[in-house]
């Protein structure tokens, strides 16, 4: 079992406005809140799977306050130790781009390292897929003061998985193949963090 507890953030409810894709020809559409919360279900799963201890920050449906998911997450870094957290924050992008790309907050901090580490394996899970970036500070992570970043005591690192309001994206991510590769990249990246973490740790 390992010492590094993950948290899994799955952000917006299903009322909060705009998070969604538009109505497709097909009549399909994509909620953002169900998106982030199969992904976090799926990737749940696969740590339980290999007995690796995970908190589930939301498990409503509804939109949990920023302020109020950031003190789940400082409650269990309060009893865990915070530099022995990791926080996964699972997100569907917008704004007509296209591609994945991984945020942590201003700054260089412990999650850098591991915004790092979870870029190297998205790089290989998508080979077809753009890769978004900012190498501004010598690392590929883009950054910016979210809340769920900013105010949290742990290691921060926040995904944006593919744009919700381009159509070849968001059929990706609708798909089950889409969702599965989604959630492995996660996983398997997870993976990579313990081992770093655990020989940071020696």
């Amino acid at each position: 079992m390992s010492r590094l507890r993950i948290l899994l953030d799955n952000g917006h409810g299903q009322e909060t406005p705009g998070k969604r894709s538009p109505v497709w020809a097909d009549g399909s559409q994509l909620f953002e809140y169900e998106f982030n919360r199969d992904i976090v279900r799926r990737i749940a799963r696969m740590l339980a799977h290999k007995s690796i201890t995970f908190d589930i920050i939301v498990h409503e449906n509804t939109d949990i306050p920023l302020y109020v998911r950031a003190n789940r997450v400082n409650h269990i870094c309060s009893v865990n130790g915070a530099k022995n957290c990791l926080l996964l924050s699972i997100h569907a992008n917008a704004g007509g781009g296209t591609g994945w790309e991984v945020w942590t907050s201003i700054g260089q901090t412990m999650a850098d390292d591991y915004a790092e580490i979870i870029y190297k394996r998205a790089k290989i899970a998508f080979p077809e897929w753009k890769m978004r970036y900012d190498m501004t500070d010598g690392d590929h992570d883009k950054e910016d003061d979210f809340t769920i970043l900013k105010k949290t005591q742990c290691p921060a690192v926040l995904t944006e998985n593919f744009f919700m309001d381009t159509e070849r994206d968001c059929r990706f991510i609708m798909s089950e193949a889409g969702r599965d590769r989604i959630a492995r990249m996660h996983f398997d990246a997870i993976l990579d963090c313990i081992a770093w973490y655990e020989k940071q740790s020696r």
